[in-house]
């Protein structure tokens, strides 16, 4: 797995009350801190500390998978934890870089469910070059793929608590394998928030 990163932080605003509620989580309920933001009526909220917006950017390569639905948490988490690490509240942006591949948040436990999924989008979208596609340059399994692609997207935003992807406990993050002879794919991570 390869992957490149930037990091970016903005100044904080220490003159304009938050557009925005910070939000902190406490054994899994989130609730509003309203103590610390500052009240825009009051004379004295320039004086108080506002958190800076920070920004982080990684690519991130995933090595070629045969055809399926692939549970990529782990790898995924692994390129970003230490940005992760420093964000108390925000969100992750996940961009997938190509249209015969898909992302999406799904079951991350019993692998029937990958293996179901995929038996569903063959039949949904049928293959083979009896199949009624005129998009065939890359042979019979590419015009499927680009509609599977985009049935599922190629994008998912996830929010981040307390340094950490705030997921459910059975969710897992799939890319999902669209083509018989899968390439490398790249997953572009942006995060962002305090």
């Amino acid at each position: 797995m390869q992957a490149t990163a930037a990091f970016f932080a903005t100044p904080s605003i220490s003159r304009r009350p938050l557009p925005y509620h910070c939000v902190r989580a406490q054994r899994n309920s989130v609730a509003a801190d309203l103590s610390t933001l500052p009240d825009a009526s009051s004379s004295t909220s320039s004086s108080r500390a506002i958190p800076s917006v920070k920004w982080a950017q990684k690519t991130v390569v995933i090595p070629p998978q045969r055809r399926g639905c692939h549970i990529v948490t782990s790898k995924i988490v692994k390129a970003i934890e230490q940005d992760l690490s420093g964000f108390e509240c925000g969100l992750a942006h996940l961009f997938l870089h190509h249209t015969s591949a898909s992302l999406t948040i799904n079951e991350n436990c019993d692998s029937d469910v990958r293996h179901d999924t995929e038996t569903f989008l063959n039949q949904v979208v049928p293959e083979g070059w009896s199949a009624p596609w005129k998009h065939t340059l890359e042979g019979p399994d590419d015009m499927p793929a680009h509609i599977k692609s985009s049935m599922f997207g190629c994008a998912l935003t996830i929010p981040i608590t307390n340094g950490r992807l705030n997921m459910g406990t059975w969710q897992g993050i799939w890319l999902c394998e669209h083509r018989d002879h899968g390439t490398p794919r790249q997953i572009v991570i942006t995060l962002n928030g305090i």
